[in-house]
């Protein structure tokens, strides 16, 4: 399978791994996801580790958490009609392209489903960088 160059705003099929689910013993997302890349950096010993946002139909009870992702988004993307969110609380690290990648369907080895308009990008990393200097927890897994 070919894997895309890991680049911020690339929105990725991947087995999350929600900070619940480790709390409860899991070591593996019982479901795979849209994710956003919001980092993708090149270690001392040149491997890539990236940074994922899960996206998710539930809304968050904090709005301040999440940013709904507008339906022409997720029309250009292919994802569903139903509405989502970008969750700028909680994040994955792996290392690229990580065995948690997932093609996106049984007919098509793809795991991107295309990038987020850069605008909409520029929302979630601010969005990530205010919850980091408010104190607001980001739980961060890594595999």
């Amino acid at each position: 399978m070919a894997f895309p160059s890991p680049e911020v705003g690339l929105v990725v099929s991947f087995a999350y791994l929600w900070h619940r689910e480790q709390q409860r013993g899991n070591t593996e997302g019982a479901k795979n996801r849209p994710c956003v890349i919001v980092t993708a950096i090149e270690s001392v010993d040149g491997e890539i580790v990236v940074t994922v946002s899960p996206i998710t139909h539930a809304q968050p009870e904090n709005p301040a958490s999440g940013i709904e992702i507008p339906a022409r988004v997720k029309r250009h993307l292919g994802l569903d009609g139903e509405k989502s969110w970008v969750i700028l609380t909680e994040v994955n690290r792996f290392t690229w392209p990580g065995y948690d990648l997932r093609p996106i369907s049984t007919r098509d080895s793809r795991v991107d489903y295309g990038f987020l308009p850069p605008a909409l990008f520029d929302q979630i990393k601010a969005g990530i960088l205010a919850s980091i200097r408010t104190g607001t927890r980001i739980s961060t897994l890594r595999e």
